[in-house]
This record gives structure tokens, sequence and C-alpha cells, in this order.
């Protein structure tokens, strides 16, 4: 059975975030040089290469540095939640998304890596979704334990993440640029693949290897505004000023470009919503599902043959007790939206193959989706009431499953219209 336009778009996209792919798109050697997007590195000039790292994608992406830099690298090592084949960088497995000892061990082991570094020394930083939980090294007087029921107690709050991510940066030995502090005198490159929406450096990981844009003082006034009771270290406060070597070698915005490309091969007129798409899924579902019968009735905004593609995250409020997750559930409300639409075709999947507690990345739904559910006896609005994508598109085989893809750049969403 051929693959759909559609799926196709989609797996160029992952082809753009798939770590290994990422990175030697962005870093290559020539010779004794190591050139990185505009950095280029002498690699005679450096006594030691030492390879850091956490994240869900890290592991994935040593293994494109151990190819391109081999016995040059004098050793390493990255914080990942599943292990991975590599010869000169020693991967410690560490629990993801809750911290455990093992990462806490592990940050510790990759702090002593960045603190013997020397002036002759270069130290590659390999960051990726993920890096907040699996680089859990509190500060000096803190504890794990104290760490994590400060920040359960700031979400039980309903602070905002970036409250959440100023205060883990003040409570923390490594992240809000306290990483790179360490590093000196050493030569510091940070590659990152990024899961954030607009791909705030300070954000990804808590921004361990860049300055940080908030203050000890806002970490106090975010907790005093909760009413939480919070003794920062004294050297809690995070470096504001140094020069950070950072390549962005992965992220949404650029697997949407890749799915551009793709769709622009196949016939398509393109053209990128968003890649900042966030807010409730099947509220973002019903305007994606509106611009379909737009463009299927006036061609507006982008004529027929028409591929629209945006990117980002949703979130869902869960008021069911059914199974699914974002990806699904945005299928679900578009298929409810454009039922009876000819040659209309709506994907949303995650990059990183799991979508909530699934085995789906995602849906895929056309105009004949509800038609087809409803001989099967399936009520589309009984499945999304009760938050139950995964139930509604597995009898019908539209559920996309990937499997795992050991990457992260948050989701892809498609507009279809022949």
């Amino acid at each position: 059975m051929p693959v759909s336009p559609a799926l196709r778009i989609f797996r160029a996209a992952l082809r753009a975030a798939d770590p290994v792919q990422a990175v030697l798109g962005h870093v290559r050697r020539a010779g004794e040089t190591l050139l990185a997007g505009t950095r280029r590195y002498d690699l005679r000039s450096f006594q030691n290469i030492y390879v850091i790292g956490a994240g869900k994608a890290s592991a994935r992406m040593a293994v494109a540095i151990e190819r391109l830099l081999g016995r040059r690298i004098t050793g390493g090592l990255i914080n990942a939640p599943a292990a991975a084949k590599l010869r000169r960088i020693e991967v410690n497995v560490a629990g993801h998304p809750i911290p455990d000892r093992r990462g806490v061990a592990g940050a510790r082991r990759i702090a002593e890596i960045a603190r013997n570094a020397g002036p002759e020394d270069l130290v590659i930083f390999l960051i990726s979704g993920g890096a907040s939980a699996l680089l859990p090294l509190p500060a000096r007087g803190i504890t794990l334990a104290q760490k994590q029921r400060i920040t359960i107690s700031l979400l039980e709050c309903g602070a905002a993440i970036h409250e959440i991510n100023c205060v883990r940066k003040h409570l923390s030995a490594l992240k809000g640029g306290k990483l790179a502090r360490l590093a000196e005198p050493a030569t510091l490159l940070t590659l990152i693949l990024s899961d954030v929406i607009g791909d705030n450096l300070d954000a990804i990981g808590s921004g361990p290897t860049v300055p940080d844009p908030t203050t000890l003082a806002d970490a106090r006034a975010i907790c005093a505004r909760y009413g939480i009771e919070v003794e920062f270290p004294k050297d809690a406060e995070t470096p504001k000023q140094f020069r950070a070597s950072v390549v962005m070698v992965g992220s949404n915005a650029l697997a949407v470009e890749a799915a551009v490309g793709e769709a622009g091969r196949l016939g398509y007129n393109t053209m990128i919503l968003s890649t900042v798409i966030q807010g409730e899924a099947r509220e973002v579902a019903r305007v994606h599902a509106a611009i379909a019968r737009e463009i299927a009735v006036s061609g507006r905004p982008v004529a027929r043959p028409a591929c629209v593609i945006s990117g980002g995250e949703t979130t869902v409020t869960i008021r069911g007790k059914g199974l699914g997750g974002r990806n699904q559930e945005f299928a679900l409300a578009a298929a409810i939206e454009i039922a009876g639409l000819r040659n209309a075709v709506i994907l949303s999947a995650g990059t990183d193959g799991i979508d909530g507690p699934t085995d789906a990345a995602g849906a895929i739904a056309d105009g004949t989706t509800i038609a087809r559910a409803q001989a099967l006896g399936l009520d589309a609005s009984e499945f999304l009431a009760n938050n139950d994508s995964y139930s509604f598109f597995e009898p019908l085989g539209d559920l996309i499953k990937t499997g795992p893809t050991g990457t992260n750049v948050a989701d892809i969403q498609l507009i279809l219209v022949s």
C-alpha cells in the first residue's frame, strides 16, 4: 500500500529532526578543522576534547560527534534515558521525566569533567529536550528532594513554566549558565536540539551554557508570590554575561522547513502557518479545519493543491477517562470539522513518536473519517468528550505509529487540500 503524501511529508520532518543527521547537517570536519555553524576550531590547538551532555536525544547526538572526531575524543559522559553504542563517550542511563539519583551522580561527573578542563581543552556540550530532568545537580545545601518539592509546589500553585524555570536555575549547580562557568577557561561549544517553542536558548534545559536573563531577586519574588518558603544558597545568582558559542542543530522550525521541501517536491503549493502553535488542541484544530475549508472554497490563503504546515505544542484539558494524546485529540477535533470535505487531509503528530500515554505519535483525518467511523458505530463527539481519541482512530487504522524516534522537536501539523 503506497504511503500517503501527508505521511511522506511528516517523515521528511522526522528525518530533519534525527539527532545524528541534525548534528552532521550543521557540524563537519575538514582535515584538522572542525566547522560548527559559522565557527571554526583548529583541532591541533586542543590537548583534550571532552564531550558531555544531557537530554533524550543527547546520546544519539554523541554518535554523530564520535563519527566526526573518533579517537580525537579524550572522553566524556552523557546523561540520557536510554543507552547508545558509543566507544569514547560513556552514557549514564538516568531517570526521565522524574530526576533520580543516577541522574544526580551523572550530573556530578559531568560537572567534574567541565571543572577539570584546562585552557588548551575543548568541551563539547550536547543538549536536547528532557535535559532539565536529566541534569539534576542541586546547588550546595539543597537536596534533590527539596528541589522536587519546590517544583511540585509551584506546579500546584499554577506557576507559569518560565517562573518554574527561573526558580530551578537558582536552585541548581549547573543550570542558568553555571555549567559554562565551571568549564572556564576551556573552549566550550554547545550543540542544541531544541524542543522549546520559539527556541529560547535559556529555556532549553534551563540554559546550562548560556547567560541567564533572570535574577535571584526574580526567583525570590516568584516564591513569595505563591507563598512558598525557599532558602536559596548564598551563591545562587546565575551568570549574566559571557561569550556563549552555541549552534542550533535541530528545532521545530528546521523540521517544518524540511516538510515544506518535501511537500514542494510532491507538487504542493506550500505555506508555513506558524512554528509556535500553542493552545487547547481541539480549539487549534478547529482553526486548522477552517483553513482547510477556506482553501477548498476559495483557494485562500494558498492555491490548490495546497499544503499548510505548522509546528508547536498544544495542550489538552482532561475531562474524560479515555486514552489519547494532544495530537490524536487534535486530529479527532479536526475530523469532525472537515467531515464531508473532499480531498482534504489533516495530520498531527509528535516528532518523538510518543503522544500521551500511547504507542502512537498522532493521527490522520480526512473528509471521510466521520462517515467511516459511523459505519463502525463510533460517535466522534462522544470520543472527543471522553478524551478517547486513541480508541476512536485505532479501529479506523488512522493512528500514526513510528515507535520512539530518539528525538523531540515538538509537534507537526499538516493541512493538505488537493
